[in-house]
């Protein structure tokens, strides 16, 4: 089983009402939005196709990434070594799922878009935070090595548990709301070996010790567990707020890196 495989799946079909919502403004964004930017750059190197229909996509609108492709390319590109270097193609995956209406599952292309995405709200989070020049995040490089494709599945398979601790918030999942996130894995094309993954993740008691634990001391992995924890819940109630407000706390997440996170993903 490929976690990052599952971990696009998990992501695309929605743990939460609000969950499409929250991923599709983080890719909309102003200023011509993320997937216009996106769309420019893969026209360019790849001689029109996916780009252009990237280019006029699900752009305008405000409070999303708006202008971050353009800081990854001019900022993480470098630290990268170049724009090549960055995981542009599992952007576009991303992108192209959203695009065909999410039902049809991308695999680990959507997966590492996933990776890549929370990676651009992780890296700009944190410019904002003080830190003018934090890590480039894994998920946002393209994967060089056998180790680099180890440590992101690592990585991924975090991410996925971050999300379905954080259903957990309001107590455990019911029978009815694990048949129904299992179903929308169904739909999506979920294998039976992710969904039993899935469904024993969603079973076990909450964990966010171990959750804290295993981010380590990596503020860019720490902002990502953030991310998808907010994509993955309403975030309307006490319980869901506390928990928050303490994984936040936990992750050693400042006051600036949570509020810019939240308003990326417009809660």
């Amino acid at each position: 089983m490929n976690i990052s495989d599952l971990l696009g799946t998990v992501m695309q079909s929605g743990m939460a009402p609000s969950s499409g919502r929250r991923l599709q403004n983080v890719l909309g964004g102003g200023d011509g939005g993320l997937l216009e930017s996106l769309g420019g750059l893969m026209g360019g190197q790849q001689g029109g196709g996916l780009g252009d229909m990237l280019s006029g996509a699900l752009g305008g609108g405000g409070g999303g990434l708006g202008g971050l492709l353009g800081d990854v390319l001019s900022q993480a590109g470098q630290a990268a070594g170049g724009q090549q270097n960055l995981a542009i193609g599992g952007l576009g995956a991303l992108a192209g799922a959203l695009l065909g209406g999410g039902r049809q599952s991308m695999g680990a292309g959507l997966g590492g878009g996933v990776m890549a995405l929370l990676g651009a709200i992780a890296f700009k989070a944190l410019q904002g935070s003080g830190k003018s020049k934090p890590p480039v995040p894994l998920g946002l490089l393209e994967p060089q090595t056998d180790a680099d494709h180890r440590m992101l599945e690592q990585q991924a398979e975090i991410v996925l548990k971050a999300m379905i601790n954080a259903a957990k918030a309001d107590g455990q999942i019911d029978q009815k709301e694990m048949q129904r996130i299992v179903g929308k894995l169904q739909e999506v094309g979920a294998d039976a070996k992710g969904q039993r993954y899935v469904l024993t993740e969603m079973q076990k008691p909450i964990a966010t010790e171990e959750l804290i634990s295993a981010a380590g001391n990596q503020p860019e992995l720490a902002a990502q567990i953030y991310a998808a924890s907010l994509m993955a819940i309403e975030v309307d109630t006490t319980a869901e707020k506390t928990y928050m407000g303490v994984l936040a706390n936990s992750l050693d997440l400042s006051t600036a890196t949570v509020r810019r996170i939240e308003q990326m993903v417009g809660l």
